[in-house]
């Protein structure tokens, strides 16, 4: 009996390089290794969508459409190249209206995409519908995905192998069509056991010739242990990256599963192990130059009591850093634990898992629920659809008076759809007034980007690369980041070479993160201390940049009122006045980057 031949996709060039570089990584830089992963044998690649669209307009001023055009050229027209797509968001934060879900649909067949991954990250089944006859409509290979994780550690009610096959029959009784199942667990925290039970349960359910296959990551330190379960389970396709951008946050290295399944019954696609090893040197020559942070090559056993997706784990970090919290990542990790349980266990996976983040790090700087997020209290309140479990109704509640929301009443695509900010014809209208040219891409860019994507439209676009040259000066060995320890505390620090040839350290300093802000709301009171003769200081709690400034020296302020809002971590965070009076001084300027504890303002 000959060997079953199992399909690989290589995720490098984008799970990979979003888990390991939050998705920085310049087209000329990785364009070569591309070419050697096609002289390997690879024809099955992960080419954009999720995050890997939203940062070439974000952080490297490139157009992802460009980018995804070169790409299919270097790799030829039988390749399958595969997208990321969340559903109703499409490649966006949000939801998307329909008729950007039939433009998204549209430019990304037109742009050399085969397959369209497609999850919901509430594995709720009506987001699937309308994203799913759109990926068809365009003749795209429509793989529909069960998103999966492990709950943490005490906590029942949701991810195991019955919810996921009522998710499944959910999907076949709504009559999604589609190719293929992926389960998808951006975490990596899935027990191989739960793997072999619910590949084995699609495995039953389904017809014969719809393949079946997992997507994990290296975070828990257990997915190639659960690529061997869900194999012997049946699956047929599983997804590795190449080194360096393998392992870790991201997926097991190609070279690694083909050593682990050398004996077995199962042929990872015919590839050659020394033409991966070739194309794996070529990588690794290929992104010399860039910095990888130390979390994104290990694996973390306290992942699970998040849980974190490798994916957004060191775009989170490198925030972390530009804001100069970096030694809140451990706090913040253990604070995820109840945000998700409270939250009504949506997957942790984009953009659930930003939601989660973003009140985990609220809690931890401005204490246990003084605030909800946005995007986490729009979650409970069934913006975006049904969570798997109802969330705790005192969050519920919680959430809508500090949003000033009634739960939903809608589904997320038809709130959407009667938003008319979300409407091509919105979209046409910031093209217009900013004198760019009208096309699709240009709306379609515009709808997902926002002002991020007006700017680089406008020929303003940033590169804001982490590479090694930015923080060696010379060739000092002593030169790099490193790791310290100091009462306990970690924190991670750059030494460089000064142009004099002495050797310093520097802290990281707050810098603008270059992604949409959300409004948290409202924000604790600001410590207020007195600054003399009568006046009161207002400081800031976290580091961050100046985003607004509302009031001005004179104006009478009531207490509680907004006087200037920073923005930190994809959040805007209120700074209100601690008391009624007049202000005295702005001592900021908008765009300012501040420390924790910076003098913001004072007021008689």
């Amino acid at each position: 009996m000959g060997k079953k031949l199992i399909d690989v996709m290589d995720t490098t060039f984008r799970d990979g390089f979003q888990s390991v570089f939050g998705g920085r990584v310049l087209m000329k830089d990785f364009f070569p290794a591309l070419e050697a992963a096609r002289d390997a044998g690879i024809s099955h690649f992960e080419f954009g969508g999720g995050a890997r669209f939203q940062t070439l307009f974000f952080y490297l001023n490139e157009n992802a459409f460009e980018m995804m055009d070169k790409f299919r050229e270097i790799v030829g027209p039988e390749a399958n190249l595969q997208t990321l797509s969340r559903g109703v968001n499409t490649v966006a934060l949000d939801t998307s209206s329909s008729e950007v879900i039939d433009l998204y649909a549209k430019l990304f067949k037109k742009h050399g995409t085969t397959t369209i991954r497609n999850f919901d990250a509430l594995n709720d089944v009506e987001n699937l519908k309308y994203s799913a006859k759109a990926i068809k409509a365009q003749g795209l290979n429509h793989e529909v995905t069960i998103t999966m994780m492990d709950l943490p550690p005490g906590c029942k009610g949701a991810h195991d192998v019955a919810f996921y096959e009522k998710t499944l029959r959910n999907i076949l009784d709504a009559e999604i069509e589609f190719d293929s199942l992926c389960f998808k667990d951006a975490s990596g925290t899935s027990s191989p056991h739960k793997v072999y039970e619910s590949i084995a349960m699609a495995k039953r359910i389904l017809p014969e010739n719809i393949p079946v296959r997992l997507h994990t990551h290296e975070t828990a330190g257990v997915s190639v242990s659960c690529y061997l379960a869900a194999l012997e389970a049946g699956a047929d396709g599983i997804d590795l990256a190449a080194s360096p951008v393998s392992g870790g946050t991201s997926q097991p290295d190609i070279l690694t599963l083909l050593h682990a399944v050398k004996g077995t019954r199962f042929d990872l696609g015919g590839l050659d192990l020394e033409k991966v090893l070739t194309y794996e040197e070529v990588l690794q020559d290929s992104l010399r130059d860039y910095f990888i942070p130390l979390e994104a090559v290990r694996v973390s056993p306290l992942i699970p009591f998040s849980p974190m997706p490798g994916g957004a784990l060191t775009a989170n970090t490198q925030m972390l850093r530009e804001n100069g919290n970096m030694d809140k990542f451990p706090q913040i990790i253990k604070a995820m634990r109840d945000v998700v349980e409270k939250g009504g266990y949506g997957t942790s996976v984009t953009p659930v898992s930003q939601f989660y983040w973003q009140q985990a790090y609220a809690n931890v700087m401005f204490g246990d629920w003084n605030q909800i997020t946005p995007g986490y209290g729009r979650m409970v309140l069934g913006y975006y659809g049904k969570t798997p479990v109802e969330p705790d109704p005192e969050i519920v509640k919680l959430a809508g008076k500090l949003l000033k929301l009634s739960p939903a009443t809608k589904s997320a695509l038809e709130i959407a759809d009667g938003d008319p900010q979300k409407s091509i014809a919105y979209y046409r209208s910031m093209l217009e007034v900013n004198d760019i040219e009208i096309t699709d891409e240009n709306i379609f860019i515009v709808a997902v980007c926002g002002d991020k994507g007006i700017k680089y439209l406008k020929g303003e676009g940033e590169i804001q690369l982490k590479k090694k040259d930015i923080m060696l000066k010379g060739n000092s060995k002593m030169a790099g980041e490193y790791t310290v320890v100091v009462n306990g505390v970690k924190y991670n620090v750059d030494v460089v070479e000064g142009h004099d040839g002495q050797i310093a350290v520097t802290q990281a300093t707050p810098a603008p993160t270059s992604a949409p802000a959300v409004q948290a709301t409202p924000a604790p009171a600001t410590p207020a201390s007195s600054g003399g003769a009568g006046s009161v200081e207002i400081h800031s709690q976290t580091p961050g940049n100046v985003w607004k400034i509302l009031a001005k020296n004179g104006d009478h302020v009531k207490e509680g009122d907004t006087i200037m809002i920073l923005e930190a971590m994809k959040m805007e965070i209120d700074i209100p006045a601690p008391q009624s009076g007049v202000i005295k001084s702005i001592n900021v300027n908008v765009d300012d980057a501040v420390a924790d504890g910076q003098l913001l303002a004072t007021m008689d």
